[in-house]
Protein backbone atom coordinates (compact mmCIF):
# COMPACT_ATOMS: atom_id res chain seq x y z
CA UNK A 1 0.00 0.00 0.00
CA UNK A 2 1.48 3.81 -1.26
CA UNK A 3 0.22 6.99 0.16
CA UNK A 4 0.75 9.76 -1.64
CA UNK A 5 -1.00 13.85 -1.99
CA UNK A 6 -1.45 15.26 -4.88
CA UNK A 7 -3.09 18.61 -5.63
CA UNK A 8 -6.52 18.02 -8.36
CA UNK A 9 -8.67 20.23 -9.66
CA UNK A 10 -10.78 20.29 -7.19
CA UNK A 11 -8.31 20.79 -4.60
CA UNK A 12 -5.62 18.60 -2.65
CA UNK A 13 -6.57 14.83 -2.19
CA UNK A 14 -4.69 11.80 -0.48
CA UNK A 15 -4.07 9.04 -2.57
CA UNK A 16 -3.77 5.33 -1.44
CA UNK A 17 -2.50 3.30 -4.39
CA UNK A 18 -2.40 -0.75 -4.21
CA UNK A 19 -0.78 -2.77 -7.17
CA UNK A 20 -1.20 -0.38 -10.66
CA UNK A 21 -4.97 0.93 -8.91
CA UNK A 22 -4.46 4.06 -7.51
CA UNK A 23 -7.89 6.15 -5.87
CA UNK A 24 -8.80 8.76 -4.07
CA UNK A 25 -9.10 8.48 -0.62
CA UNK A 26 -12.64 10.11 0.65
CA UNK A 27 -12.94 12.34 2.96
CA UNK A 28 -8.74 12.39 3.81
CA UNK A 29 -7.89 16.00 4.36
CA UNK A 30 -3.94 15.09 4.26
CA UNK A 31 -2.00 12.19 5.21
CA UNK A 32 -0.72 13.60 8.09
CA UNK A 33 -4.59 14.22 9.37
CA UNK A 34 -4.88 10.26 8.60
CA UNK A 35 -2.49 9.12 10.64
CA UNK A 36 -3.49 11.33 13.65
CA UNK A 37 -6.68 9.77 13.19
CA UNK A 38 -5.43 5.83 13.07
CA UNK A 39 -3.36 6.93 16.30
CA UNK A 40 -6.13 8.33 18.13
CA UNK A 41 -8.53 5.23 17.09
CA UNK A 42 -6.11 2.41 17.78
CA UNK A 43 -6.38 1.32 14.28
CA UNK A 44 -3.95 0.65 11.82
CA UNK A 45 -3.33 3.53 9.16
CA UNK A 46 -4.44 0.92 6.63
CA UNK A 47 -7.57 0.14 8.71
CA UNK A 48 -8.11 4.21 8.82
CA UNK A 49 -7.53 4.57 4.79
CA UNK A 50 -9.99 1.87 3.99
CA UNK A 51 -12.93 2.90 6.61
CA UNK A 52 -13.09 6.29 4.67
CA UNK A 53 -13.35 4.49 1.21
CA UNK A 54 -12.08 4.75 -1.81
CA UNK A 55 -13.11 7.45 -4.52
CA UNK A 56 -11.99 8.45 -8.00
CA UNK A 57 -9.02 6.49 -10.20
CA UNK A 58 -6.03 9.01 -10.64
CA UNK A 59 -3.06 8.40 -12.97
CA UNK A 60 -0.15 9.34 -10.72
CA UNK A 61 2.13 9.22 -13.23
CA UNK A 62 0.17 12.05 -15.22
CA UNK A 63 -0.13 14.14 -12.43
CA UNK A 64 3.42 14.13 -11.49
CA UNK A 65 4.23 14.38 -15.53
CA UNK A 66 1.87 17.94 -14.71
CA UNK A 67 3.79 18.86 -10.99
CA UNK A 68 1.05 18.42 -9.00
CA UNK A 69 2.59 16.26 -6.49
CA UNK A 70 2.61 17.81 -3.18
CA UNK A 71 5.04 16.56 -0.26
CA UNK A 72 3.49 12.99 0.71
CA UNK A 73 3.11 14.67 3.72
CA UNK A 74 3.72 17.56 5.96
CA UNK A 75 2.76 19.79 8.57
CA UNK A 76 0.77 22.77 9.22
CA UNK A 77 3.41 24.41 11.53
CA UNK A 78 6.48 23.46 9.51
CA UNK A 79 9.04 24.24 13.18
CA UNK A 80 6.74 21.18 14.06
CA UNK A 81 8.53 19.23 11.26
CA UNK A 82 11.87 17.84 11.60
CA UNK A 83 14.38 16.64 8.94
CA UNK A 84 16.97 14.80 10.00
CA UNK A 85 19.31 11.74 9.03
CA UNK A 86 22.44 9.48 9.65
CA UNK A 87 25.55 8.62 7.87
CA UNK A 88 28.20 6.16 7.52
CA UNK A 89 25.24 3.16 7.83
CA UNK A 90 25.12 1.30 4.58
CA UNK A 91 28.37 -1.48 3.64
CA UNK A 92 30.75 0.33 1.24
CA UNK A 93 29.44 4.19 2.30
CA UNK A 94 32.63 4.44 3.82
CA UNK A 95 34.98 4.24 0.98
CA UNK A 96 33.35 7.71 -0.86
CA UNK A 97 33.78 9.51 3.11
CA UNK A 98 36.91 7.98 3.75
CA UNK A 99 38.92 9.30 0.08
CA UNK A 100 36.96 12.76 1.02
CA UNK A 101 39.10 13.17 4.46
CA UNK A 102 42.04 10.63 3.78
CA UNK A 103 44.47 13.44 2.48
CA UNK A 104 44.19 15.16 5.82
CA UNK A 105 45.83 12.24 7.82
CA UNK A 106 48.15 9.38 7.89
CA UNK A 107 46.06 7.33 10.11
CA UNK A 108 42.34 5.83 10.28
CA UNK A 109 39.91 8.41 9.72
CA UNK A 110 37.01 8.80 11.73
CA UNK A 111 34.43 8.48 8.75
CA UNK A 112 36.54 4.84 8.78
CA UNK A 113 36.50 4.08 12.49
CA UNK A 114 33.14 5.01 13.20
CA UNK A 115 31.52 2.93 9.90
CA UNK A 116 33.84 -0.14 11.95
CA UNK A 117 31.70 0.90 14.95
CA UNK A 118 28.67 0.05 12.96
CA UNK A 119 30.08 -3.16 11.23
CA UNK A 120 31.03 -4.41 14.80
CA UNK A 121 28.04 -2.93 17.13
CA UNK A 122 25.31 -1.50 14.93
CA UNK A 123 22.94 -4.64 14.84
CA UNK A 124 22.90 -6.32 18.25
CA UNK A 125 20.60 -8.88 19.33
CA UNK A 126 19.50 -6.67 22.08
CA UNK A 127 19.14 -2.76 21.86
CA UNK A 128 20.75 -0.57 22.14
CA UNK A 129 24.09 -0.85 20.04
CA UNK A 130 26.35 1.43 18.75
CA UNK A 131 25.79 5.01 18.12
CA UNK A 132 25.53 6.15 14.61
CA UNK A 133 26.86 9.69 13.05
CA UNK A 134 23.73 11.67 13.01
CA UNK A 135 22.88 15.31 11.56
CA UNK A 136 20.32 17.77 11.06
CA UNK A 137 18.85 19.36 7.78
CA UNK A 138 16.09 21.50 8.84
CA UNK A 139 12.51 22.28 9.55
CA UNK A 140 9.62 21.71 7.36
CA UNK A 141 10.83 24.77 5.86
CA UNK A 142 13.69 22.84 4.00
CA UNK A 143 11.14 20.16 2.41
CA UNK A 144 10.92 20.34 -1.22
CA UNK A 145 8.14 18.98 -2.92
CA UNK A 146 8.44 15.94 -5.37
CA UNK A 147 9.61 17.50 -8.75
CA UNK A 148 10.27 21.37 -7.37
CA UNK A 149 14.26 22.54 -7.55
CA UNK A 150 16.24 22.08 -4.65
CA UNK A 151 17.44 25.30 -4.25
CA UNK A 152 21.46 25.67 -3.40
CA UNK A 153 22.21 28.83 -1.48
CA UNK A 154 24.62 31.44 -3.44
CA UNK A 155 26.96 30.48 -1.11
CA UNK A 156 27.51 26.84 -1.04
CA UNK A 157 30.52 24.82 -2.59
CA UNK A 158 28.09 22.14 -4.34
CA UNK A 159 24.79 20.99 -4.80
CA UNK A 160 24.87 17.23 -4.92
CA UNK A 161 21.99 14.09 -4.92
CA UNK A 162 22.18 11.69 -1.68
CA UNK A 163 19.67 8.58 -3.02
CA UNK A 164 18.47 7.90 0.60
CA UNK A 165 15.44 5.91 2.29
CA UNK A 166 13.04 7.86 4.64
CA UNK A 167 11.25 7.19 7.76
CA UNK A 168 8.44 9.28 8.18
CA UNK A 169 7.29 8.84 11.92
CA UNK A 170 4.51 11.41 13.48
CA UNK A 171 4.65 11.54 17.52
CA UNK A 172 1.16 10.54 19.27
CA UNK A 173 -0.18 12.20 22.04
CA UNK A 174 1.56 10.17 24.91
CA UNK A 175 5.21 11.29 23.47
CA UNK A 176 5.58 8.00 21.17
CA UNK A 177 7.11 7.80 18.07
CA UNK A 178 4.66 5.89 15.51
CA UNK A 179 5.98 5.09 12.13
CA UNK A 180 3.81 6.25 9.21
CA UNK A 181 5.82 4.97 6.66
CA UNK A 182 9.24 4.65 4.30
CA UNK A 183 9.60 7.11 1.28
CA UNK A 184 12.75 7.94 -1.18
CA UNK A 185 14.51 10.85 -0.33
CA UNK A 186 17.13 13.29 -2.07
CA UNK A 187 19.69 13.77 1.23
CA UNK A 188 20.91 17.49 -0.93
CA UNK A 189 24.46 18.26 0.21
CA UNK A 190 27.50 20.14 -0.33
CA UNK A 191 30.16 17.56 -0.74
CA UNK A 192 32.67 19.76 -1.64
CA UNK A 193 32.05 22.02 1.35
CA UNK A 194 32.08 18.76 4.00
CA UNK A 195 35.50 17.72 2.10
CA UNK A 196 37.11 21.24 3.39
CA UNK A 197 37.06 19.26 6.80
CA UNK A 198 35.06 16.94 8.73
CA UNK A 199 33.76 19.33 11.11
CA UNK A 200 32.03 20.99 8.26
CA UNK A 201 29.59 18.33 7.62
CA UNK A 202 26.98 20.10 9.85
CA UNK A 203 27.05 23.07 7.84
CA UNK A 204 27.37 21.00 4.55
CA UNK A 205 23.87 19.05 5.41
CA UNK A 206 21.56 22.10 6.44
CA UNK A 207 20.47 22.35 2.91
CA UNK A 208 16.42 21.53 1.43
CA UNK A 209 15.84 17.73 0.77
CA UNK A 210 13.48 16.07 -0.56
CA UNK A 211 11.18 12.75 -0.37
CA UNK A 212 8.24 10.93 -1.65
CA UNK A 213 6.00 11.09 -4.05
CA UNK A 214 4.73 7.99 -2.60
CA UNK A 215 4.84 6.38 1.08
CA UNK A 216 4.84 2.33 1.39
CA UNK A 217 2.55 1.71 4.32
CA UNK A 218 4.03 -1.62 6.30
CA UNK A 219 7.52 -3.56 6.17
CA UNK A 220 10.81 -2.16 4.62
CA UNK A 221 11.87 -5.06 2.07
CA UNK A 222 15.50 -6.35 3.60
CA UNK A 223 17.14 -5.83 0.49
CA UNK A 224 16.50 -2.10 -2.04
CA UNK A 225 18.25 -2.00 -5.17
CA UNK A 226 17.52 1.22 -6.88
CA UNK A 227 18.85 3.75 -9.62
CA UNK A 228 19.69 7.00 -8.90
CA UNK A 229 20.94 9.36 -12.44
CA UNK A 230 21.43 13.02 -13.08
CA UNK A 231 19.84 14.33 -16.44
CA UNK A 232 21.77 17.30 -18.03
CA UNK A 233 19.05 18.66 -20.92
CA UNK A 234 17.36 15.76 -21.22
CA UNK A 235 20.25 13.54 -21.42
CA UNK A 236 21.80 10.88 -18.69
CA UNK A 237 25.36 12.60 -17.58
CA UNK A 238 25.51 10.28 -15.03
CA UNK A 239 23.96 6.99 -13.32
CA UNK A 240 24.61 4.26 -10.83
CA UNK A 241 22.82 1.52 -8.84
CA UNK A 242 22.62 2.10 -5.47
CA UNK A 243 21.14 -0.70 -2.35
CA UNK A 244 19.31 0.06 0.86
CA UNK A 245 17.75 -1.96 2.96
CA UNK A 246 19.01 -3.55 6.47
CA UNK A 247 20.63 -6.42 4.66
CA UNK A 248 22.90 -3.94 2.97
CA UNK A 249 23.27 -1.82 5.87
CA UNK A 250 25.77 -1.96 8.59
CA UNK A 251 23.10 -0.72 11.27
CA UNK A 252 19.43 -2.25 12.01
CA UNK A 253 16.53 0.52 11.17
CA UNK A 254 15.55 -0.13 14.95
CA UNK A 255 18.91 0.77 16.03
CA UNK A 256 18.47 3.83 14.56
CA UNK A 257 15.32 4.44 15.20
CA UNK A 258 16.32 4.58 19.08
CA UNK A 259 19.48 6.40 18.25
CA UNK A 260 17.02 9.28 17.29
CA UNK A 261 13.92 8.86 19.33
CA UNK A 262 16.41 8.34 22.51
CA UNK A 263 16.46 12.06 22.80
CA UNK A 264 13.25 13.82 24.47
CA UNK A 265 13.60 16.69 21.91
CA UNK A 266 12.44 14.40 19.24
CA UNK A 267 9.27 12.61 21.35
CA UNK A 268 7.30 16.12 21.09
CA UNK A 269 3.50 14.92 20.57
CA UNK A 270 2.20 16.14 17.29
CA UNK A 271 5.85 16.33 15.95
CA UNK A 272 6.64 14.93 12.48
CA UNK A 273 10.16 13.79 11.79
CA UNK A 274 11.40 12.61 8.18
CA UNK A 275 14.81 10.66 9.34
CA UNK A 276 17.06 9.69 6.18
CA UNK A 277 19.15 6.15 6.27
CA UNK A 278 22.27 7.38 4.59
CA UNK A 279 23.74 5.87 0.96
CA UNK A 280 26.13 4.32 -0.10
CA UNK A 281 26.21 6.15 -3.67
CA UNK A 282 26.88 9.93 -4.75
CA UNK A 283 28.21 11.22 -7.93
CA UNK A 284 30.74 13.35 -6.21
CA UNK A 285 32.81 10.64 -5.66
CA UNK A 286 32.99 9.99 -9.60
CA UNK A 287 33.85 13.79 -9.79
CA UNK A 288 30.27 14.81 -11.25
CA UNK A 289 29.57 18.88 -10.20
CA UNK A 290 25.76 19.45 -11.05
CA UNK A 291 24.66 22.48 -12.26
CA UNK A 292 21.15 24.39 -11.77
CA UNK A 293 19.06 23.08 -14.77
CA UNK A 294 20.19 19.48 -13.86
CA UNK A 295 17.31 16.81 -12.99
CA UNK A 296 18.51 14.57 -10.08
CA UNK A 297 16.54 11.21 -10.68
CA UNK A 298 16.10 8.50 -7.77
CA UNK A 299 14.10 5.06 -8.05
CA UNK A 300 13.22 1.96 -6.82
CA UNK A 301 10.64 -0.88 -7.23
CA UNK A 302 9.44 -0.96 -3.93
CA UNK A 303 8.56 3.12 -3.78
CA UNK A 304 6.16 3.36 -7.11
CA UNK A 305 6.90 6.37 -9.10
CA UNK A 306 10.64 7.96 -9.12
CA UNK A 307 11.47 11.39 -7.05
CA UNK A 308 12.40 13.84 -9.59
CA UNK A 309 13.64 17.02 -8.35
CA UNK A 310 16.05 19.80 -10.74
CA UNK A 311 18.54 21.89 -9.05
CA UNK A 312 18.51 25.40 -8.80
CA UNK A 313 20.75 28.32 -7.32
CA UNK A 314 19.11 30.96 -4.95
CA UNK A 315 20.26 34.78 -5.47
CA UNK A 316 23.29 35.82 -3.30
CA UNK A 317 21.36 37.17 0.06
CA UNK A 318 25.01 38.60 1.01
CA UNK A 319 26.49 39.10 4.98
CA UNK A 320 24.04 38.24 6.93
CA UNK A 321 24.07 40.92 9.50
CA UNK A 322 22.35 41.22 12.81
CA UNK A 323 20.92 44.61 14.71
CA UNK A 324 20.67 45.41 18.25
CA UNK A 325 17.69 46.03 19.49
Amino acid sequence: MHLSHVMLDSGPAVVLREGDEARVVNGAASVLALAQEALDSGRSLAATAAAHGAGGRVDLARLAQEGRMLLPVSHPDPAHMHLTGTGLTHLGSAATRDSMHAAATQDATDSMKMFRMGLEGGKPAVLPGVQPEWFWKGSGHHATAPGAPLVSPAFALDGGEEPEIAGIYLIDRDGRPARIGWALANEFSDHVTEKINYLFLAHSKIRPCSFGPEILVGDLPADIRGTSRIRRDGAVIWERPFLSGEANMSHSLANLEHHHFKYPLFRQPGDLHVHMFGTATLSFADGIAPCPGDVFEIEAAPFGLPLVNPLAVAPDAGTATVRAL
